[in-house]
Formats: C-alpha cells, sequence, structure tokens
C-alpha cells in the first residue's frame, strides 16, 4: 500500500524521530506531573495569558532537546515565559524532570512540533520571541529542502513577533548559518546580525558542546523584528 500523499503547501518534517532512553524517574515525571506543564490540545488559538496565568512576555523555543539550556534560561529570566517544544519524549522527560526538581513554574511543555504550533495556535503579535537553537542541520545538498529555516519559516515568525520581537538561531554547521543570514536577511521585516561569540545569556547547549568537541564554529544569529508585516 503506498503512503498518503502530503497535501499541496505542507511543510516538509524537519527533524528526525530518534529513539531514546526513558529512565524510571523521568517516566514518573511525566506520568505525574506532565498535565501540569503540558499545552493544552488543540484546536484553536491558544490564550498565553491563561496559560501562564500572568501578561508575562512569551517566547517560544522550538526544539527545546534535552532542556538543560531551556531550564537555565527560565531560570535566569523569571519575567520571561517559555513554551518549549520538542518531538522527542526524552526531553521533553528530562527537562520536566528539572522544571519540578528546582520549582520553575514560567515554562509549559508541547511535546510535538513546535513550528505547528507556531502556524496554527499562536496568535499574530502574540511572541516576544522565536528561538531555535541547533536544529537538524540536514547536511546533504538533496535535503536542504527539510531545513527548518527558510523562507515562509521566517515570513510565519515575523506575523507571530510583537513589534521588537526577536528570532534567535544557534547552530554549528556553517552552511546552515549562511542560509538562516541569507534567508532571514531577505525578509525586510528584520535587522539580522551573526556572531561566533555565544551570548553570554544563552547556556550552552547538549548539542552543542557535541558540535564543539568535533571542531564545529558555532554561530548566533540574531534578527529583531523591525516592522511589522
Amino acid at each position: 500500500m503506498s503512503a498518503s500523499p502530503v497535501p499541496a503547501g505542507t511543510p516538509l518534517q524537519s527533524y528526525k524521530l530518534r529513539r531514546g532512553r526513558m529512565g524510571v524517574e523521568r517516566t514518573e515525571a511525566l506520568a505525574t506531573h506532565l498535565p501540569r506543564y503540558a499545552v493544552p490540545a488543540g484546536p484553536g488559538r491558544l490564550d498565553l495569558q491563561h496559560l501562564f496565568g500572568d501578561d508575562h512576555p512569551v517566547v517560544l523555543e522550538i526544539g527545546s532537546g534535552m532542556g538543560d539550556a531551556t531550564l537555565a534560561m527560565a531560570q535566569a529570566d523569571p519575567g520571561t515565559n517559555v513554551v518549549a517544544a520538542e518531538v522527542h519524549t526524552p526531553g521533553i522527560g528530562a527537562l520536566l524532570q528539572g522544571l519540578v526538581e528546582h520549582g520553575v513554574e514560567n515554562v509549559r511543555l508541547l511535546e510535538g512540533d513546535g513550528r505547528e504550533l507556531l502556524d496554527a495556535r499562536i496568535t499574530p503579535g502574540a511572541l516576544a520571541g522565536v528561538r531555535v537553537y541547533f536544529p537538524d542541520p540536514w547536511p546533504k545538498a538533496r535535503h536542504h529542502k527539510r531545513r527548518l529555516v527558510q523562507p515562509d519559516f521566517v515570513a510565519l515568525v515575523a506575523d507571530r513577533l510583537a513589534p521588537g520581537g526577536t528570532l534567535h538561531c544557534a547552530t554549528d554547521w556553517e552552511p546552515y548559518a549562511e542560509q538562516m543570514v541569507e534567508v532571514i536577511g531577505a525578509d525586510p521585516r528584520f535587522e539580522v546580525s551573526a556572531d561566533r561569540s555565544r551570548p553570554a545569556w544563552r547556556p550552552q547547549t547538549r548539542f552543542e558542546r557535541r558540535g564543539l568537541a568535533l571542531g564545529h564554529v558555532v554561530t548566533d544569529v540574531l534578527a529583531t523584528q523591525v516592522s511589522r508585516p
């Protein structure tokens, strides 16, 4: 039986699902605490103020990995709320475990595709920022179309950001960094800068440390919205 055709205009999946082990503590954390931290299922637009119970600015992190950087940034900036989206259950479990252990309340979790959440459930102008740290680089040329940072994604982010909001990407794959600068810079709504010195306020991620150990160069691409769509 052949696979069902993908509807025209549907973005290609920008990640590869990977197997990972779930220890007893993470499994218990998911069973016990995820309902309190989880983004409620759709459809419909999210009421971010109701989700967090306050009117603090909200940042969406697409691909929070194992959550170490997400947790550290949330602890350092309790006045900013974070929606952390991750497709891999072990990563959600690890971050959830950290949130509970440290009593962090300004993070909500989505086990799923953050781009889909951005598209279908985030209201235009609702976000203070979008973070994309170390997305799958899809290094082979024939797979470049699967990279997350494409013109349609940049346009979607621009629509969902409040005035002055930021899109912050980081990658240890230099050709992808070049593409990010080119694609984001082509959108006149953004002012873009790129730096090979990690900002002090962004902690290293587990994936970043792995790339640095392999001799990769890390680039942070920071885009500020200077005009609304």
